[in-house]
């Protein structure tokens, strides 16, 4: 990953997940995609999306009358910088260890396992070729 990704609270999250729909939108366009998941009022919201500026994680263009608000890092990026966070934290960095448990652990359906033969085939081919 080229650029360190900054770490966001789950109400962060919960703003990111709009802005990556249909970026960018006014911090009303939010509240209203949000209305019904959260109770939040539209300060909240605000707030919120205040402080991801602030962490330099959603631009906002004032160029116009009412200010607008986008991602500065792709929905991808932060699934992967979380992704190795929790196998980080929970599996001490080992992604065999939590595949192996996932596995054992989820009623896998005959064409999840044929997905997953086929993803660790062309990983396999990727590393040998």
């Amino acid at each position: 990953m080229s650029k360190k990704v900054p770490s966001i609270s789950e109400a962060e999250w919960e703003v990111m997940n709009v802005l990556w729909e249909k970026p960018p939108q006014t911090a009303n366009e939010v509240y209203f995609s949000l209305e019904g998941r959260t109770d939040w009022k539209l300060k909240t919201v605000r707030s919120l999306l205040d402080r991801l500026v602030q962490k330099k994680v959603v631009g906002v263009n004032k160029n116009q009358k009412v200010y607008t608000f986008f991602p500065l890092y792709s929905q991808d990026e932060y699934q992967r910088a979380e992704t190795q966070s929790f196998i980080k934290r929970i599996y001490g960095g080992t992604l065999k260890s939590m595949l192996v448990q996932f596995i054992q652990e989820e009623s896998l359906s005959e064409e999840d396992i044929k997905e997953l033969r086929s993803i660790l085939d062309g990983k396999t081919k990727k590393t040998s070729g």
